[in-house]
């Protein structure tokens, strides 16, 4: 009886572990593919032919002729297989000295200016694509500079790339960094 019950038992696990662990992750996924597609694919961004970046991650854009995302402690920035905030504490001098640093270097460009918190702080997974609207405005004068174009064109670059709150109340109103600077690239052809 107990032989009986302990293969019963195993049974049970196999037919668990193959159905929910193989066919129904395979079916989820394949509806995904169907009607998901984009999604599905990781939202790439493909331009001439080439994939650019995810809509979904951001990416380390350093010059002056770019708009700059939050910082990332994603492994060397970014990094997606090594996705996780610094876990400083607030109290810890090297994330005090990073944030000092950052908020000198962005207060230098627009004195007098208070300077936006999310060019300063990390987002949790350390991927974050977005910034706040406000963080975008408060480099339009660095980036016009920098490309030689009007602030008023990058500042209505801006506003076109603010994608507002999901359903008009989800969310904060945000700017992907990559589109943004893709659309910038564009400006210049």
């Amino acid at each position: 009886m107990l032989r009986n019950e302990f293969m019963i038992a195993v049974r049970f696990t196999l037919v668990t572990a193959v159905v929910l662990g193989i066919l129904y992750p395979l079916a989820v996924t394949g509806i995904g593919h169907v009607a998901f597609r984009h999604q599905a694919d990781g939202n790439l961004i493909v331009a001439n032919g080439q994939v650019t970046g995810s809509r979904l991650i951001g990416q380390n854009f350093t010059g002056d002729q770019y708009f700059h995302g939050r910082p990332s402690a994603a492994g060397n920035g970014y990094d997606a297989t090594a996705s996780s905030p610094s876990n400083y504490a607030a109290s810890n001098q090297k994330l005090i000295s990073r944030i000092d640093g950052d908020v000198a270097h962005y207060a230098a460009e627009n004195k007098g200016q208070p300077v936006p918190i999310d060019l300063v702080t990390a987002s949790g997974s350390g991927l974050d694509p977005d910034i706040s609207p406000a963080a975008a405005m408060f480099q339009a004068a660095r980036v016009a500079s920098a490309r030689h174009v009007p602030e008023a064109t990058v500042r209505a670059l801006v506003e076109r790339h603010v994608e507002r709150r999901q359903f008009g109340f989800m969310g904060e109103e945000r700017v992907n960094v990559l589109l943004l600077n893709m659309d910038l690239d564009g400006l210049a052809q």
